[in-house]
């Protein structure tokens, strides 16, 4: 007969682990002896080694009482289905670690790879920090709410930014959105983007309302902005 002390350290765990055991009834807790001492025999040591083993794989404790009393075929499925929990596990583990290399790397963490592609780019055009930060929030809003919808229009507009003339009306209308609403550049400006617009194929409409929310949550306006919008 051994103490708790001794069956831990046979085990390999600590004694606050095999009292925690006891607490969940993963381990029978004996009777004291007249000693007022709790002993421990070998088949309790064997025990405590499986239940550490499992834990330790993996296994959540509120279903290792389960494994221990199953049978070979229930234990093979169980296992199986909790291997799978941890594949799942895994793949949470790994792409929330892509997003806080994101977060490190400036990228937009709440965006897909392909949007967070597009701000970069934005970014090498030489597009202001605002008109990156409005075009990140609009993309934030729209592919939460419009997923199929917001990888169309994003598609598009990553092939329009390969265009040179794109480009530069999109850092003209960068520039633009401090400008006075009378500014003599805004018709011009207009008309080339209109011009432009009017060789691209049809793209969806986007739903107005989403449209109008998420450019309002961006701070997507200004006088000027306006004035070209008409």
């Amino acid at each position: 007969m051994i103490t708790i002390g001794q069956l831990a350290r046979y085990a390999g765990v600590t004694v606050k682990a095999v009292r925690h055991y006891h607490k969940m009834g993963l381990l029978p807790e004996p009777e004291r002896d007249h000693s007022g001492y709790r002993r421990y025999d070998a088949q309790d040591a064997i025990d405590l080694v499986k239940i550490r083993t499992l834990a330790e794989a993996g296994v959540p404790l509120a279903r290792v009482k389960e494994l221990l009393g199953a049978s070979e075929q229930e234990f093979g499925a169980a296992v199986a289905e909790i291997g799978e929990a941890l594949r799942r596990r895994e793949e949470e583990i790994r792409l929330a670690r892509e997003r806080v290399t994101r977060l490190r790397a400036g990228t937009a963490l709440f965006l897909t790879d392909d949007a967070a592609a597009l701000l970069e780019r934005l970014r090498e055009l030489g597009v202001s920090d605002r008109g990156v930060r409005m075009e990140r929030e609009v993309w934030v809003l729209m592919q939460a709410v419009a997923p199929e919808e917001a990888a169309v229009w994003l598609a598009d507009k990553t092939d329009a930014l390969a265009d040179p003339e794109f480009q530069r009306i999109y850092l003209d209308y960068d520039e633009a959105f401090g400008l006075a609403p009378d500014d003599p550049r805004l018709p011009a400006l207009a008309q080339r983007a209109a011009a432009w617009l009017g060789n691209r194929p049809a793209m969806p409409v986007a739903d107005p309302e989403i449209t109008a929310l998420a450019m309002s949550a961006a701070g997507a306006s200004s006088p000027a902005w306006d004035v070209l919008s008409q």
